[in-house]
């Protein structure tokens, strides 16, 4: 190539063998030669970075790096082009955003007001970002199976009744509010330590990371729960990352997770204790596990109660019996001994003197050992009576009152088992020894770790 003379005073700008341009005229040469070279348009790969929408457009670029540095393309998606491509997105729910893999097509053009090349967008592969996604999120699951973290946590005792939970959340969103009106509507007394949390966008790694971490670290905690509603699948990719993973896999208590997602499992879901779809699905699961302890408790109760009436009735039956054994027994003895009392008058008025006072002794003996065998009898049947009336005795109430114990009372006459079953201001009466004692309830305090009945 020759070089162009400088020869400023014989310099002729309409020479067509070495033209002069415009800047606007060399704008327009280039983008002919893009349309000449580019007349079908280009498919460009890259990573979405700075993406703003303006109005009713979207700009970004198109970043690569590489070996030697960074290399950009201004991306434009006017709104026409961007109405065509939301369905698309929309079907294989996907979002742009900075951080984003893709690939997409376009029309090359120079901007010749900002001087700079940029890329007229009119198509995306979604393939392609779903490719990424399934690839990283395959190769972080395949790590943490060989070092064996994928069951992990699934192996830590879930309590329960899991009424301390922390909770991984963005507070003030619907996720957050249908977690906490749920558990609100149970009625259940659940103590939540919440981390306001970011979960998508350029930081949501860290903070989801560092929440869990936070949280899993506390030791009055019975489960930690993460949880978010939904959304595109490349803004639920953050919880593939194998840092969230990695978190959740060694916290020594157990993590649920309900990610809003219906179709898709994140890897965050396959390393937690227990995956739920929804946020309300995590609050159903916990308020569940509350519940059955909560009905096997009363179960358990009413077998005791039963137990216990089997008992006593067996008690009592026992005595009834050895009472009415006592008392045949008791007369059988008597008839018989008035039966030998009769032969041996019969023998008497027969006999000699000397048999007559031979007899009056032995009936004398015998007449001693009757009653002596009868006094044993119903002073040993008498015995089991009296211990047997004190066991039952001493079920009485108000033995267990003059013990010093006291019996609370509502107004109405039920009785007061448990701080729930009163309010604040409530009137309530309690019985002792010696009298009523009637109190106005100030406040309530439960014992640590005693659950309530409901």
């Amino acid at each position: 190539m020759s070089q162009p003379a400088f020869d400023f005073d014989d310099a002729d700008l309409g020479d067509v063998a070495n033209p002069t341009y415009s800047v606007g005229e060399l704008a327009e040469a280039i983008n002919d030669s893009l349309r000449r070279g580019f007349s079908d348009g280009v498919w460009v790969r890259g990573e979405i970075d700075g993406l703003s929408n303006r109005g009713p457009h979207t700009y970004f670029s198109l970043v690569e790096h590489g070996e030697q540095g960074k290399a950009v393309l201004n991306v434009q998606l006017f709104a026409p082009m961007k109405r065509n491509l939301t369905p698309l997105l929309k079907k294989h729910r996907l979002d742009l955003a900075d951080g984003m893999k893709v690939r997409i097509f376009g029309q090359l053009d120079f901007w010749a007001q900002g001087g700079r090349l940029g890329l007229k967008m009119a198509g995306i592969d979604p393939r392609y970002t779903l490719g990424d996604i399934a690839q990283s999120r395959d190769a972080v699951l395949r790590r943490l199976v060989a070092e064996g973290l994928l069951d992990a946590n699934r192996r830590r005792p879930l309590s329960d009744i899991p009424l301390r939970v922390g909770v991984v959340a963005s507070v003030g969103t619907a996720a957050w509010h249908d977690f906490h009106d749920e558990l609100s509507r149970s009625g259940f007394g659940f103590r939540l330590r919440v981390v306001d949390t970011r979960v998508q966008g350029d930081v949501a790694e860290d903070m989801i990371t560092a929440s869990i971490r936070t949280l899993t670290r506390r030791s009055d905690l019975d489960t930690v729960v993460v949880i978010r509603g939904g959304g595109a699948r490349n803004e639920l990719a953050v919880f593939d990352a194998e840092r969230i993973a990695r978190a959740i896999a060694a916290s020594p208590i157990p993590v649920l997770t309900g990610l809003g997602h219906e179709v898709d499992r994140s890897v965050a879901d396959e390393v937690a204790h227990t995956s739920l779809k929804t946020p309300t699905a995590c609050a159903g699961e916990l308020i569940a596990r509350v519940t059955a302890y909560g009905v096997g408790t009363e179960t358990a109760f009413a077998a005791i109660v039963r137990e216990a009436d089997t008992v006593l009735a067996r008690s009592n039956a026992a005595l009834g019996d050895a009472a009415h054994r006592i008392a045949r027994r008791t007369h059988a003895a008597v008839e018989r001994a008035d039966e030998r009392l009769a032969m041996r008058v019969h023998t008497l008025r027969r006999a000699a003197p000397v048999s007559l006072e031979r007899g009056t002794r032995r009936l004398d003996d015998a007449e001693r050992r009757v009653y002596e065998r009868a006094a044993a009898i119903v002073q040993r049947s008498s015995d089991r009576l009296d211990v047997t009336a004190a066991r039952v005795a001493a079920l009485d109430p108000a033995v267990q009152v003059a013990r010093g114990w006291s019996i609370t009372r509502r107004p109405d006459g039920t009785v007061v088992r448990s701080i729930v079953d009163l309010d604040v201001a409530d009137v309530v009466v309690t019985t002792v020894a010696d009298g009523t004692i009637e109190s106005t309830i100030r406040a309530t305090t439960p014992t640590p770790g005693v659950p309530n009945d409901e």
